[in-house]
């Protein structure tokens, strides 16, 4: 593993969102003065983040409540990647969205031609829908039953929120799955390797020069072990010192607070 972070390696650094630079509305320590020394550095940053229920430009004005300015194509959605995704299918795509406004928003932003129709749809986009019901899971079935390809945004099976955690895309994805008794098709979100070559394309960078630094083994570590990016894991979201002794998803670096990797900058 490696220990000692050279920041000479890396030219670009990928954030995740939420558990790495903010929870709730405030920031994490050490987050704006790491952003900061890295702008001052001239290194490139990216914030990949997981999120279904805000578009690129709320998690901009988000950040931005935050003291922090970052360019509007430096900012990946979950959303915004099954936007771009649908976008290259090679079918004229009518898309069923089982999930909130904003991953609506993002698809419509795009282009992309929304149906509420389930036996039109040619493709079904799930993410986290706080309001998800027995009708859209009769909805989602019937789209993947009458052939629409299987689409997830996302695979958080939990999302981190002020005092705790709520469910996440994948499961209501996975109760889709088991009423329709059909696989799913594609998933879009960290840490597919559709994901990974949309941010890889953005920066402009090869893999090795690049640094994923999120809270989560299982996305923003595994995005990083599956295409060559070297990850940084945090330890103030979801993931705790306990999960990773116990997980065969080994980060190159550990850091208690995005203070900690300041430290080594």
């Amino acid at each position: 593993m490696i220990r000692e972070l050279d920041p000479s390696r890396y030219q670009a650094y990928f954030f995740d969102l939420d558990g790495t630079i903010y929870t709730g509305s405030k920031l994490l320590p050490g987050a704006g003065e790491l952003i900061a020394h890295l702008h001052q550095l001239g290194k490139k940053v990216m914030y990949l983040t997981n999120t279904t229920v805000y578009t690129r430009e709320q998690c901009r004005s988000r950040l931005q409540s935050m003291g922090l300015n970052p360019e509007y194509d430096d900012i990946m959605t979950a959303g915004y990647a099954a936007a771009t995704y649908l976008l290259q299918e090679q079918q004229k795509v009518r898309a069923l969205v089982i999930g909130e406004r904003a991953l609506a928003q993002e698809l419509d932003g795009m282009g992309i031609v929304l149906t509420e129709d389930p036996l039109s749809a040619t493709h079904l986009i799930v993410g986290l829908d706080r309001e998800f019901t027995y009708d859209k899971l009769a909805a989602g079935m019937t789209a993947v039953r009458n052939g629409a390809r299987f689409i997830v945004a996302n695979p958080d099976p939990f999302c981190p929120v002020p005092g705790g955690i709520i469910p996440d895309s994948w499961p209501i994805a996975k109760a889709i799955e088991a009423a329709s008794t059909l696989r799913i098709h594609a998933m879009t979100g960290k840490p597919s390797a559709y994901y990974t070559e949309q941010a890889l394309r953005s920066s402009g960078l090869e893999a090795e020069r690049c640094l994923m630094i999120g809270d989560r083994l299982e996305t923003d570590m595994m995005m990083g072990m599956n295409s060559g990016v070297h990850t940084a894991l945090v330890l103030t979201g979801v993931t705790t010192p306990e999960d990773l002794l116990q997980s065969k998803i080994v980060p190159d670096y550990v850091f208690a607070t995005l203070a900690d990797l300041l430290k080594q900058l």
